[in-house]
């Protein structure tokens, strides 16, 4: 997921890369199961964001399956993408608007527990 400036910057330079994953080292990203807690807990402050899916023949040499970065509440092993991520392997794109109903972030994190083990 990339807010809409993020994702405006990458169409622009053709590469998919945040701050947050330059400080890092990694691109991080979510599977599908991960989404709503990812979204909940760090793109609350967005009215809109734009949900990527890789393709995977493309991308999957460079993902390697992690603990989380930065440790917290979060358990698991999270994609993180190592190396340069080209606007060329995003297979299809989602533009998600904020909704009126909005899972508990417990629920949220008790799903990746379920889904996990």
């Amino acid at each position: 997921m990339l807010t809409k400036d993020e994702w405006r910057q990458a169409q622009t330079s053709g590469l998919i890369i945040t701050d947050l994953d330059r400080k890092d080292g990694f691109i991080h990203l979510s599977t599908a199961t991960q989404l709503n807690a990812t979204l909940s807990l760090y793109f609350y402050k967005e009215k809109s964001v734009v949900l990527l899916e890789l393709d995977f023949l493309k991308t999957n040499e460079q993902i390697k399956f992690e603990t989380p970065t930065p440790p917290g509440k979060r358990i698991g092993s999270f994609p993180h993408y190592y190396g340069e991520l080209s606007t060329n392997t995003i297979s299809r794109t989602w533009d998600l608007k904020r909704s009126a109903f909005e899972l508990p972030l417990e629920v949220m994190l008790q799903a990746e527990h379920v889904s996990s083990s």
